[in-house]
């Protein structure tokens, strides 16, 4: 199912004034766990706002055991992974067989994260319409969809034995585990043998986990997934650039993802290939950096009082255009909410919301926080962009 089927599932209609992406968001989890179809018919925006815990057993993996990989020791001729600030992006794409591994377009306090594609499958990862999505689904030589992405974790954020049921195994001398997720990443359904992950410690406590959402049971494979292990190297470190800069926050707010060429967190993971220009997300107090098995945002509930920012294309709105104008629009039970503030041609949108994350500021907070983001002179030119550590306080 993709963005547009989404809305489609839960409302008849074409997306009122209004609806922002983590309304999609929300509607496409409520009709996901009435449907109770195969999930990987699910599109990525379904999948952004849902659990993710892990569960089952499998054959353990062929391992090389060397000391120096096995504690994280840099090994002769690779180079050590950079001790970077957050939002810096410290590896790039690479290729593992039939899987491609795309540059990070998402970095937190905590981790980065870049899509995954494969030869063999549909990357599901853009909105389509109706008409291309029954193409694709009709096609007699169709391939199978995959949603799949690569999360970094920074040392000490990830932690392996949390994993619900994961298998530890070996792979190229290192510590990894193993599991199959659960029906629409929410903890609460059987597995679904199309979903995986598999996670790796890359250097010293620090783990790389992958997870795959498959329309195919069978591929990825683990064996398919582990080969991402060898190819993964330290690259950069590169400030994650934004396309805009804040000019007031609320007391107590503090930046915890941002999205280059993408919006924040997993939402950016989702329609990677939507063409929005960036954003990031802001909690209160600061989430905790450690103890981890997903992204912050791969949980219902998991940011508790937040904001998002996002920059996009027009296109990219539910909203119609209007240039030049400003517009707030109240969140459930009156609470938060979401302001637009478009660009005097009507090209290019900012929104504030409050909405998923809590919605705990007023609407006439976000609307001050919209109103202080200036935009890159050139939105659409990376050059003319703001290292996030610039970026993202006044």
């Amino acid at each position: 199912m993709q963005l547009r089927e989404l809305v489609d599932a839960v409302t008849g209609d074409e997306p009122p004034m209004g609806r922002t992406v983590d309304d999609i968001v929300a509607a496409g989890r409520r009709a996901e766990r009435r449907r109770r179809t195969r999930f990987a018919t699910a599109g990525a925006a379904g999948l952004v706002a849902v659990a993710v815990a892990a569960a089952i057993t499998v054959p353990t993996l062929d391992a090389r055991r060397t000391s120096s990989a096995l504690s994280g020791a840099p090994r002769p001729g690779v180079s050590p992974w950079p001790d970077a600030s957050p939002f810096t992006f410290t590896f790039t794409g690479y290729d593992a067989g039939t899987l491609h591994v795309q540059d990070p377009i998402v970095v937190s306090t905590a981790y980065q994260i870049a899509p995954v594609y494969s030869d063999r499958h549909t990357s599901n990862d853009k909105p389509v319409s109706r008409d291309e999505a029954i193409e694709q689904e009709n096609t007699a030589r169709a391939k199978p969809r995959l949603w799949a992405y690569l999360t970094v974790y920074r040392p000490g954020a990830f932690d392996p034995a949390a994993i619900k049921d994961g298998r530890s195994v070996r792979v190229a001398g290192r510590r990894a585990v193993q599991a199959t997720l659960p029906f629409g990443l929410d903890p609460r359904n059987p597995v679904e043998p199309g979903n995986k992950l598999f996670a790796w410690e890359y250097a010293h406590n620090a783990w790389a986990a992958v997870t795959s959402i498959s329309g195919d049971t069978a591929t990825p494979s683990f064996a398919d997934l582990s080969g991402l292990v060898a190819g993964l190297k330290p690259a950069g470190p590169t400030p994650a650039p934004l396309p805009f800069t804040v000019g007031y926050l609320p007391r107590g707010y503090v930046p915890l993802q941002v999205g280059t060429h993408a919006m924040p967190g997993l939402s950016g993971i989702a329609t990677a290939r939507a063409g929005d220009y960036g954003g990031a997300t802001y909690t209160r107090p600061p989430l905790r950096t450690s103890g981890l098995t997903a992204p912050f945002d791969s949980v219902e509930g998991g940011i508790r009082d937040g904001f998002h920012i996002f920059v996009t294309p027009s296109t990219s709105s539910n909203q119609s255009p209007e240039p030049g104008a400003t517009r707030c629009y109240p969140g459930a039970a009156r609470r938060g909410g979401f302001c637009n503030v478009w660009s005097a041609d009507g090209s290019v949108v900012v929104q504030v919301s409050s909405e998923g994350v809590g919605g705990q500021l007023p609407q006439a907070e976000l609307l001050r926080i919209a109103e202080g983001i200036t935009v890159a002179d050139d939105v659409r030119d990376e050059s003319t962009w703001t290292p996030a550590g610039d970026a993202l306080t006044p």
